[in-house]
């Protein structure tokens, strides 16, 4: 708490003031993560915007969200049953947009949909923690091309 005190520029006691242990002020974290997350999803029109359009509009604005928020979620899943419920919720959406970016043959029949979505999420996490200076339209980009160049459908 001390460290994230310091790094929050306030005192210890502020921050113990506002969150009674480590774990209520990393849900806190993870919430807001969610809450920021849940706000890109819908603002990516997964579901009606052409996939190619809606992959860019969802890779350019989590960029920022990952970065603004380096939490492991995968800790937080496990002591936060609500927030567990949240990203599971949010994974379906975006489990959902993959397949369709199958179905509609942005990306080959014969891909996986669970490997699609890895890969997917691998992008994102390499072009937001080690591409610090990359914008986010320019690791759109990069990530778009990247995955339907070569996940797409073959000419």
């Amino acid at each position: 708490m001390a460290a994230i005190a310091s790094a929050a520029g306030v005192d210890r006691t502020t921050v113990h003031r506002r969150f009674a242990s480590r774990e209520a002020l990393l849900s806190a974290v993870f919430q807001a993560k969610l809450d920021s997350a849940e706000r890109v999803l819908d603002e990516a029109r997964l579901t009606e915007a052409p996939v190619p359009v809606a992959l860019h509009r969802y890779v350019e604005a989590i960029v920022p969200v990952s970065r603004e928020w380096p939490v492991d979620t995968r800790r937080m899943m496990q002591q936060d049953p609500q927030a567990r419920v949240r990203r599971e919720e949010q994974s379906a959406r975006l489990d959902t947009f993959i397949r369709r970016a199958i179905d509609e043959g942005c990306i080959r029949g014969d891909a996986d949909p669970a490997w699609a979505r890895a890969v997917l999420d691998q992008l994102v996490d390499t072009v937001a923690h080690k591409f610090h200076d990359m914008k986010p339209p320019q690791a759109a980009d990069l990530v778009v091309e990247t995955l339907l160049g070569g996940l797409g459908a073959e000419s």
